[in-house]
């Protein structure tokens, strides 16, 4: 650390945070797909098992009631 000067080392550190920007922007993205279809993926099984999804329904509502702060 004490390498870090006036000396230019500077300006690889500014590379390195660009890439890494670039890095979590492109996580952010595949996080963001991955949720998407994810949501998409249970709308469908809610849709297709209508009897199962009322139960989770039935089961987080009951879970919530009996949650205590």
């Amino acid at each position: 650390m004490a390498e870090r000067g006036s000396d230019g080392a500077g300006a690889d550190d500014t590379g390195d945070a660009g890439t890494q920007r670039e890095r979590d922007a492109e996580r952010r993205r595949r996080r963001a797909m991955f949720l998407r279809e994810l949501n998409e993926a249970k709308q469908l099984r809610d849709r297709v098992q209508p009897r199962r999804a009322r139960a989770a329904r039935a089961r987080q509502q009951m879970r919530m009631r009996t949650f205590r702060w």
